[in-house]
C-alpha cells in the first residue's frame, strides 16, 4: 500500500465566514484547518453513506 503525503488547497473566503469558521474551529479547540478538514471529511462520508443506504434500498425494493 503507498504512503500518500497531503496536499495544499487554497481557498479565498470573506472576512465575515472566516470569523465564523474560527469561532466554530475555537469552541471545538480545533485550528481552522482542522475543523475545515474534518468538515470536509464528515460531508464526504455522509454523502457516500447515503448513496450506499440509496442503492441497498433500491437493490430491496424499499421505497
Amino acid at each position: 500500500m503507498e504512503t500518500r503525503g497531503s496536499d495544499v488547497l487554497s481557498l479565498r473566503i470573506d472576512a465575515d465566514l472566516l470569523d465564523r469558521v474560527r469561532q466554530h474551529a475555537a469552541k471545538r479547540g480545533m485550528s481552522v484547518q482542522d475543523y475545515v478538514t474534518q468538515t470536509l471529511i464528515r460531508d464526504d462520508f455522509d454523502e457516500r453513506f447515503k448513496t450506499a443506504v440509496d442503492e441497498t434500498e433500491k437493490f430491496y425494493g424499499v421505497t
